[in-house]
């Protein structure tokens, strides 16, 4: 089970803090037969942050984003975009959008089918400036149905691109790429960012999240269980954990430490959840002559998800 009062352990102030809205939902519910895929969530995304929104599978990430974007009406709330609904604001081009799975027009040449795209806006990018931007440069020639997986991946962020969008929403925008087009699409989302533009994008990458995100927004049960910096929604778990082999002890032991928390024993490997890690160390080298291959880690965003969702897989 998750506990949705880790929400409210970091303030508001933290999570939102002045500057226009980008994106709001609010009081949002969703059901599918007996399935609640989304249960009263409140969601605000201020100009110029970078959120990844995750969670375990089926815990309403894509749910969310498509009523966030009018593509899927909500059983209750409401949703807005800069302010406007969401179809306005996508026809405004002040949105782009990459959705996992999205279907491409497979007989067009790459090329001809961004620069479609990007006539429908007011105000696009220029078309060459979004297949450089987007890594499809190279094959801009060729039809869209002779695209590798991958490929056609990068064609779609070009087509998210091709407005010059304010705000990009981008769900599991990796997904099928290799090391470097990896690589190449943060960098454009980075480069956008730094010029004080908005991305939401949902990931089962947690390093990406953890690497390019300013803020989490943590999912389970169609709930939000955790949003805040990378470093709060971490620390919710508490603690840091030491770990050591040894040749043997009862867990009990190592619970009567001072500090710990929890203990976990893989092996003959003992993982110790502490709030105080150096009291926690001093007594365990005091009392056991057996440990070795000590070594302390802090919390990742792997930790904090897993003890927040309760392990669901993701």
């Amino acid at each position: 089970m998750t506990d949705s009062r880790h929400y409210s352990r970091i303030p508001l102030s933290t999570r939102l803090n002045g500057m226009g809205i980008a994106l709001e939902v609010e009081a949002v519910s969703k059901r599918y037969g007996g399935t609640v895929a989304l249960d009263g969530v409140d969601l605000k995304v201020k100009e110029g942050q970078t959120v990844a929104v995750l969670g375990p599978n089926g815990a309403g990430k894509t749910t969310m984003l498509s009523i966030a974007l009018g593509l899927l009406a909500p059983g209750a709330g409401t949703a807005r975009v800069f302010g406007l609904p969401p179809a306005d604001a996508l026809r405004s081009g002040a949105v782009g959008v990459l959705l996992q799975d999205a279907g491409l027009l497979e007989d067009v040449p790459v090329g001809e089918l961004v620069s479609a795209v990007a006539g429908m806006y007011p105000a696009p990018m220029p078309v060459e400036r979004v297949l450089r931007a987007a890594g499809v440069a190279e094959f801009a020639g060729r039809r869209v149905g002779r695209l590798s997986g991958g490929q056609q991946q990068r064609v779609r962020f070009a087509l998210a691109l091709a407005g010059d969008p304010r705000l990009l929403v981008l769900d599991e925008p990796t997904v099928g790429l290799d090391v470097d087009s990896r690589r190449a699409l943060w960098q454009e989302v980075r480069a956008r960012t730094a010029e004080g533009r908005t991305v939401v994008f949902a990931t089962h990458y947690l390093t990406e999240a953890d690497d390019y995100a300013d803020r989490v927004v943590l999912l389970a049960g169609g709930k939000i269980v955790a949003d805040g910096p990378v470093e709060a929604v971490k620390a919710l778990v508490g603690g840091t954990e030491v770990r050591f082999v040894t040749g043997g002890a009862d867990v009990s032991a190592f619970e009567a430490l001072p500090g710990v928390r929890q203990v976990h024993i893989e092996g003959r490997t003992v993982v110790l959840r502490t709030g105080d890690s150096d009291a926690t160390l001093r007594a365990l080298f005091a009392k056991f002559d057996d440990v070795r291959d000590v070594r302390t880690v802090s919390p990742d965003l792997e930790s904090a998800f897993v003890s927040l969702t309760g392990g669901q897989e993701r």
